[in-house]
């Protein structure tokens, strides 16, 4: 397929809830969606997970811009690519901006899919025809609001509780959870929020069986997470520390962690994401999809990855009715006793809804 067209739009869409971790508070999604025609005409649609401001890594709206328009996009335009695993070679060149990566190799995976009449899931090798999902809190005005969302989304049947933790709101918290939930599966997620400096406060995390704390040290490090894990018995998950196959591989020779989370935008696309879960799958480490507070597009490419068999831990990928009141896509995904149907119509398995993203866009850009 020859690349012909691409076109950028940017998002703005109100969340139906403060989301707040231990860096900052997000009210409305802002992000960019990409469409990629080829030509005949065809399209394949992907989503950036960058936020506006860069909280979670370096990348924002603005740097995937200007990633997009000023590199990514003329390296691909009018290019005859055969399959998608051809993208990442081809912006190899281009150092780190994953997110801009994977926002544009996504729309090509689902482009790919789309002519060959298969789904994505098929496409990268996906076994599941049903996934399992879990939810991710953020921090409340206070323990009981918490509780009651816990609450609400166990009666919803949803499979894992995770729950956003920062120092003085950790461990009192998690006991409250416990002491109202007892058997909940349950994971806290730290965001980078602590040091080796506070192991003694993490090991209290033991006494609680924990599926996993999530990234409790700093995002660029995997030396001081090999110490913590040694120390503590709860499972350390690794999350913006690994962007690549080789920060997965260094990570599981120093016993950095036991869980990783694969999130297609941090590492670049669904190639590489596919080639990490691969090697945690060798040698026994469980991976998991985490969320970015995707819109319709990004959360079908994320139920797409999935499908792969090493993901054996409930991810992120909540229903659309989570986050807002009304998705881009048609149909939206549903959540029902915390699974969700793999779609196997071609591409991601659902429609984009023109008129929504429009109402959306903020900004949009033609290539070709």
């Amino acid at each position: 397929m020859i690349i012909k067209e691409v076109i950028v739009r940017q998002l703005k869409m109100k969340m139906k809830f403060d989301f707040t971790t231990s860096f900052g508070t997000i009210k409305d999604k802002e992000f960019l969606l990409i469409e990629v025609k080829d030509e005949q005409g065809n399209s394949g649609w992907g989503e950036s997970g960058a936020f506006h401001a860069p909280w979670y890594n370096e990348e924002t709206i603005q740097t995937n811009w200007h990633m997009l328009e000023d590199f990514l996009i003329p390296a691909l335009l009018h290019k005859n690519i055969e399959h998608p695993d051809e993208v990442s070679v081809i912006l190899s060149d281009f150092r780190r901006n994953y997110m801009a990566k994977a926002a544009i190799e996504t729309a090509i995976w689902d482009l790919y899919a789309r002519n060959k009449g298969i789904s994505v899931a098929t496409a990268i090798g996906g076994e599941k025809s049903k996934i399992e999902v879990g939810i991710s809190i953020g921090i409340q005005d206070s323990v009981e609001d918490l509780l009651d969302i816990i609450d609400q989304h166990v009666n919803e049947g949803y499979k894992r509780m995770k729950v956003k933790i920062k120092p003085g709101w950790d461990i009192d918290v998690i006991r409250q959870i416990r002491q109202a939930f007892p058997d909940v599966p349950l994971m806290a997620d730290a965001n980078s929020a602590y040091t080796l400096n506070d192991i003694d406060l993490l090991k209290k995390l033991d006494e609680f069986d924990l599926m996993m704390i999530e990234q409790p040290l700093a995002a660029d490090d995997i030396i001081d997470h090999a110490k913590l894990q040694k120390e503590i018995k709860t499972p350390i998950c690794l999350d913006e520390s690994i962007h690549s196959y080789e920060d997965t591989r260094k990570a599981i020779e120093l016993g950095s962690c036991k869980v990783i989370n694969i999130k297609i935008g941090r590492v670049g696309g669904l190639t590489e994401s596919k080639r990490i879960h691969d090697l945690c799958q060798e040698h026994d480490i469980a991976v998991w999809c985490g969320g970015m507070l995707e819109a319709g597009v990004g959360r079908a490419h994320n139920i797409a990855l999935t499908t792969l068999g090493n993901f054996i831990l409930p991810g992120d990928t909540a229903g659309s009715s989570r986050y807002w009141e009304k998705d881009i896509i048609d149909p939206e995904v549903i959540v029902k006793d915390g699974y969700i149907e793999v779609p196997n119509e071609p591409g991601i398995g659902y429609e984009p809804n023109l008129d929504l993203i429009r109402q959306f866009t903020v900004n949009e850009k033609s290539f070709s």
